[in-house]
């Protein structure tokens, strides 16, 4: 088989695997949901990717390195405040959580079980290194904040994911449509970083 045509297909799988799985979730996708999405037989993903849990890896993965490949310039613009860091992330961090609702679960249950090799583990050392964490610790420093600056950092990722962990429970129940859901995320784009200042009261 030539070269350009595996790499067709497997992005073919990868593109039906995004699809099929923020459409119907991880647990409710099959293998031949996908193979169907692709319009390929279901040896074809088995072929690429062994099984529906190696393939949903390999999506997350990239869905993690492509957000810090857009935030880290963010973190280290020394021209940038901290709360100007603070708008821009959590507009990239919640465009990819809507995109990918499943992303939040795969990341707890991968930290859960202590999965050393994610994407993720590399870029959370990006993000303890970076301009921005400095900026945190000399809020510390100055004493305009008396508390750990982790502690802003548990709120802003608590404040995104949280919605995403509640969110099949709620649409199943009925409090909410998809497109409610969405509308409720956007507006939190706008209203986490407001939320976000007050607390650092700056």
């Amino acid at each position: 088989m030539p070269p350009n045509t595996e790499i067709s297909t497997e992005e073919k799988i990868k593109e039906a695997g995004r699809m099929i799985f923020t459409k119907k979730g991880f647990l409710a996708t099959t293998i031949r949901d996908i193979a169907a999405e692709a319009q390929i037989n279901v040896a074809s993903v088995n072929y690429y990717f062994r099984s529906k849990e190696n393939l949903f890896a390999f999506i997350m993965d990239e869905a993690i390195k492509k957000l810090f490949d857009k935030i880290e310039p963010v973190l280290n613009d020394q021209a940038t405040s901290v709360h100007e860091k603070i708008e821009i992330c959590v507009g990239y961090y919640i465009d990819q959580v809507v995109q990918n609702p499943d992303f939040v679960f795969f990341m707890v249950s991968e930290v859960m079980g202590g999965q050393t090799k994610l994407p993720m583990i590399g870029t959370l050392k990006i993000l303890v290194n970076s301009h921005f964490a400095q900026q945190l610790k000399a809020l510390q420093t100055e004493g305009k904040i008396d508390y750990k600056p982790v502690h802003l950092l548990w709120n802003i990722f608590g404040m995104i994911m949280f919605p995403l962990l509640s969110r099949p429970h709620l649409l199943r129940e009925g409090y909410f449509s998809s497109e409610e859901f969405f509308s409720m995320m956007q507006e939190r784009k706008r209203l986490i970083p407001v939320w976000m200042k007050q607390i650092i009261g700056e």
